[in-house]
């Protein structure tokens, strides 16, 4: 805070176990991962080298470098995982993430098909050694998985180990948790919260919309995902109500009749 006023929600303090940010790298230049160090590196926990990039990042080494001495965790996207999981080639995975001192790992099957009780095997094998973020959902348009089946394969996710499990959305944020239109599939996200804590879910949030609907739904403190390096900044202001959609949100009574 560049000037203290009264009535802004108290954030939790990195490292934190709630309240996380991931940002979406799909490409960035070294240059430019190191301006989004500098500007928003603060208010970010997670980055994620989305899809398969980390196969084709020039200079990866050094942004992970670069990413870890700014106090963020990198980590390689889902779908990497998942490439070399169809290929039967989860050892050389493993090798992978420790040439480059990756200590965070996604397990997901958002885009091939592993059968649950496989799944938590692997999510169970790499908690040995790595903190485990296990996904859930599918990036297949008109697959529908079922509300209780969510729940679920989240409580067995955590259960084997996982840290967090995120709620699938893609980087367009019009599956899973959400509508094709991008509207929140609420049904879904309310039955998630009754049986997972709010804590233990990372939620994929691209769209500003979104993010609004989970900062009043749990508060500032809400775990968000797949953020946009240009709106990490943005998005610390809606959590802080430092914007119009969430203006009013931790004031006092006695200023909501200053609403327009």
């Amino acid at each position: 805070m560049n000037f203290e006023i009264p009535f802004i929600p108290e954030r939790a303090r990195k490292p934190r176990e709630s309240g996380l940010t991931m940002m979406m790298d799909k490409g960035l230049s070294l240059q430019e991962a190191e301006n989004f160090c500098n500007s928003s590196a603060e208010f970010t926990d997670l980055v994620k080298f989305g899809f398969g990039t980390a196969l084709i990042t020039k200079e990866l080494g050094q942004k992970i470098k670069l990413y870890r001495e700014a106090g963020l965790d990198p980590y390689f996207g889902g779908t990497l995982f998942e490439m070399f999981a169809v290929r039967n080639l989860l050892d050389d995975y493993e090798r992978f993430t420790d040439k480059f001192d990756i200590r965070t790992v996604e397990v997901s099957d958002g885009s091939m098909k592993i059968d649950p009780e496989e799944k938590v095997k692997m999510i169970e094998r790499f908690a040995k050694n790595k903190k485990v973020l296990s996904e859930v959902g599918t990036k297949v348009k008109g697959l529908v998985i079922p509300n209780a089946d969510w729940v679920l394969h989240m409580k067995a996710e955590l259960d084997a180990g996982a840290w967090k499990v995120i709620a699938e959305a893609r980087e367009s944020g019009t599956i899973g948790i959400y509508n094709a239109d991008g509207s929140a599939n609420r049904e879904l996200i309310d039955d998630i919260m009754k049986e997972i804590s709010v804590d233990d879910v990372l939620w994929e949030a691209p769209v500003k919309a979104q993010q609004m609907m989970f900062i009043q739904m749990v508060g500032a403190n809400v775990n968000l995902g797949n953020i946009a390096p240009n709106e990490v900044v943005a998005m610390e202001a809606l959590r802080l109500g430092m914007r119009g959609d969430t203006f009013f949100d931790y004031l006092p009574e006695e200023y909501q009749d200053k609403r327009l």
